[in-house]
């Protein structure tokens, strides 16, 4: 027996599926320590989980996203005669917008950790459209003689089984590299409790504000539903709020609930509202609270959204794309890449700055500069494309040769007088 066999037992077949639902392991999906039932589409009932998804969704999908080609003598350009530039670029099939297939992506990935795309192809294998699969109806399987991963979807037509040559698979974070996980099943326990919350608070508007009780009455009630629903119509719901209750029969109301002040319901909103920020890693002003954000720290906590959040991301999207949609003879000199240079600008002034700096040592160009602003280019006559240094940087020993000649031309100088 080989004794490498049972290291690599474990990549016979992907765990992408537990009770035919994909996405990875699910971590028994569904109920919570709180009581409450958590799917990725319940889960975007809560306001936090939404507003994680869509501000990190939109903020990628907004990125431009270009092809470019590298020149043998090193320079990129971008390819906008590429099969996939339009693609990627503009539209990826003939149903929806580039902006919507890559924010489509990202929901897929950040709700069930995967994001399957079906790759129609022309006779010559290059990618003509792509269309956006459910994650929760595609299983991953391998097959037992070729030991190829197999994609098996289904559909109202029946099961379709796809090969990784058909399929646009981008997992998300995941055990064994080939299938992700659901971010909401790995935080099931925070969204459940934020979802237990708000039908706290939606509960306890409905009966008015009020805390429920027990109502009391010094001898025998004959008809218990009668009195039990005449309260109710008459007292219960925040349009009966405040009015003048009327005891018949000296009952008397016991309210036995927490009052929400002492149960701390808003600073228990508040806190599920940071733990599902920390999941996505969204910064708290991005989704509405404002409550430790300052003038000085939202930019740096918004370039680290972008570094720390979003690049990921990206490069996950990037590395995807080029693996499943370049032919292989065009992988070492072809690369798709998102443009985040807007996104890392900081203020006018600052940028001005850096700009200057990379002019006076020749990083940039002014062309290039004026191209980052979306600025018209200038002509070669007027020194658009020129690289310039500017001379006060010499070495020492220059400065000394320098020292020296001016000392010989002041000598001569005098001499002349």
């Amino acid at each position: 027996m080989n004794i490498f066999s049972g290291l690599f037992r474990s990549r016979d077949k992907p765990k992408g599926s537990i009770g035919g639902v994909g996405g990875g392991f699910r971590f028994n999906m569904g109920g919570t320590s709180s009581g409450k039932t958590v799917t990725e589409r319940s889960a975007m009932q809560t306001t936090a989980v939404y507003s994680c998804v869509k501000v990190i969704s939109e903020a990628v999908a907004s990125l431009p996203l270009h092809v470019y080609e590298e020149k043998p003598n090193g320079d990129t350009e971008k390819a906008t005669r590429h099969a996939l530039y339009t693609l990627l670029h503009l539209a990826p099939n003939v149903e929806m917008t580039a902006y919507t297939f890559i924010e489509t992506a990202l929901t897929h990935l950040l709700l069930w950790g995967n994001f399957y795309a079906q790759i129609v192809r022309d006779g010559r294998g290059f990618p003509i459209g792509l269309y956006p699969l459910l994650p929760n109806l595609m299983d991953i399987s391998r097959d037992n003689s070729t030991k190829e991963i197999v994609y098996t979807y289904r559909s109202d037509g029946g099961e379709i089984k796809l090969s990784r040559y058909s399929i646009l698979h981008i997992p998300g974070l995941g055990f064994d590299g080939v299938v992700g996980y659901s971010p909401i099943a790995l935080a099931k326990n925070s969204i459940g409790m934020a979802i237990a919350t708000e039908e706290y608070g939606a509960a306890f508007f409905k009966n008015g504000a009020n805390p429920g009780g027990v109502l009391e009455f010094p001898g025998t009630v004959k008809d218990v539903a009668r009195v039990k629903e005449n309260w109710n119509t008459g007292y219960r719901g925040s349009d009966n709020a405040h009015k003048i209750a009327l005891l018949e029969e000296g009952a008397k109301l016991n309210p036995i609930s927490i009052p929400p002040e002492q149960a701390q319901f808003i600073q228990t909103r508040r806190y599920e509202l940071e733990e599902i920020a920390r999941v996505f890693r969204v910064p708290l002003h991005l989704v509405g609270d404002l409550e430790h954000a300052t003038f000085s720290n939202i930019e740096f906590q918004s370039m680290n959204f972008v570094k720390f959040t979003l690049i990921p991301w990206i490069r996950r999207l990037e590395l995807g794309f080029e693996k499943s949609l370049l032919p292989p003879w065009e992988q070492s000199s072809v690369f798709i890449k998102f443009s985040v240079d807007g996104l890392l600008r900081g203020a006018y002034k600052e940028r001005m700055e850096g700009y200057a700096i990379g002019i006076q040592n020749g990083i940039y160009s002014i062309n290039e500069v004026r191209a980052l602003e979306n600025m018209n280019l200038l002509s070669d006559g007027e020194g658009g494309n020129l690289h310039i240094l500017n001379g006060n940087a010499i070495k020492l020993a220059d400065a000394g040769a320098a020292y020296g000649l001016n000392k010989k031309q002041e000598g001569s100088y005098e001499d002349k007088k």
